[in-house]
């Protein structure tokens, strides 16, 4: 009879453990691309996020968490609709941290996401036109639109005293974005924009682009492009010819394959990228180090990305439910607390905490790697580091 009850037991306990839910999360980026060398960080931080949070145990009804990647390709709207058809049907995520580029962005929240009632968090997709896009409360983002980056690029081109820029832009959603929202801001702050042209991703030879750049003229040469694609020719061209001798690079340019492209050609030029100086920044550099030695996490987007896979997995603690349709109401609330603000800060390392918390019916303010506060519509306030490159490396001159 013993031996009947032990087993007896140990079949519950299999059963128990067999009904927890593996709830799986989507990562899709580009890991080829414009961006191939920025995506691999990204993803290791969604994954840190998630390691953290199954090594609390405190999930809701045994829930662990796993990621399944896929290939948004950064600008290749079929191929990321594609993919995130996939990991919706195939692997049956129940949210997607992604995607990266704002075109496939927008390409997947239209096509797979609004459809299929999926969760999107996107690190990295700031286009300005994806505040306006429909998207049934299903979208949001952990990185600032480039609505706001245009004003600090202007801000940081003034206070280095130019008057006048040429600006070459990545023929895309983000490019074109960033490049308008440049351009209107640097105009109203009383400068000239000598020629505002798009550039082709994957060109061998851009010859011609410089060619037209230099004919116009310009103090700097402002370039909304990718890091490891059509505005890294760009630049080279331009260094090659002799065209330009002073860049201004926003946040889709940030990245060391460029310094380590181009060397020594690129002393002195600078600009932004979205970044962080909150509370919680540094202890999320000293976890990426720990989890490991070789995850550089202040890559581009990489605190974003951490940060949007935790706003997916408190969501669903809090509102009990792996259903988007249902924990999507919860992202903003776990994300800013209670307008009075007494809901606790959440920083990195904090995850198991905040899931506690939330089980015990007591509200979070998430702030976790990059500060983040939620707006209506999805978008988020956001901080710049402005960087200067010295000797080689991208030194921070202050945060915007």
């Amino acid at each position: 009879m013993k031996k009947f009850l032990m087993a007896t037991a140990a079949c519950a306990l299999s059963a128990g453990a067999a009904s927890a839910e593996d709830v799986k999360i989507g990562v899709l980026l580009g890991f080829t691309g414009p961006i191939e060398t920025i995506a691999p960080n990204m993803a290791t931080a969604v994954e840190m996020a998630i390691k953290e949070v199954n090594d609390s145990g405190k999930a809701a009804n045994g829930w662990t968490f796993s990621a399944a990647r896929a290939d948004s390709t950064c600008i290749d709207a079929a191929a990321a609709s594609s993919a995130a058809e996939r990991l919706v049907t195939s692997d049956g995520v129940k949210g997607i941290v992604g995607a990266d580029c704002s075109g496939v962005t927008r390409a997947v929240l239209a096509n797979v996401a609004i459809p299929n009632g999926v969760v999107m968090i996107s690190p990295s997709a700031t286009s300005p036109a994806l505040t306006d896009d429909p998207d049934d409360g299903l979208f949001f983002r952990t990185v600032p639109s480039d609505a706001r980056e245009g004003v600090i690029m202007a801000d940081v081109l003034a206070d280095r005293g130019v008057k006048s820029i040429a600006i070459s832009y990545s023929n895309s959603d983000y490019g074109k974005g960033q490049a308008d929202a440049i351009a209107a801001a640097f105009q109203a702050k009383g400068g000239t924009i000598t020629i505002n042209a798009s550039h082709d991703d994957g060109k061998p030879d851009y010859s011609a682009e410089v060619a037209a750049l230099a004919a116009a003229g310009g103090e700097v040469l402002v370039v909304a492009g990718y890091v490891d694609q059509g505005g890294r020719g760009i630049i080279q061209a331009s260094v090659d010819t002799g065209a330009f001798t002073t860049f201004g690079l926003p946040g889709g340019m940030f990245g060391e394959s460029l310094t380590e492209a181009i060397g020594e050609p690129l002393e002195g030029s600078y600009g932004q990228h979205p970044s962080s100086d909150a509370e919680g920044y540094q202890t999320y550099l000293d976890m990426a180090t720990a989890n490991d030695p070789s995850f550089d996490g202040s890559t581009n987007f990489a605190p974003n990305s951490y940060d949007a896979a935790a706003l997916i997995i408190l969501a669903m603690q809090a509102a009990n439910s792996t259903d988007p349709k249902v924990y999507k109401d919860k992202i903003m609330e776990v994300a800013n607390g209670p307008a009075d603000g007494s809901g606790e800060k959440i920083n990195p390392g904090e995850l198991g905490k905040a899931l506690e918390l939330i089980a015990a019916g007591t509200p979070i303010d998430y702030e976790g790697a990059t500060g983040v506060t939620l707006l209506e519509g999805g978008d988020v306030t956001g901080r710049y580091r402005e960087y200067e490159i010295r000797d080689g490396k991208w030194e921070t001159v202050q945060f915007r």
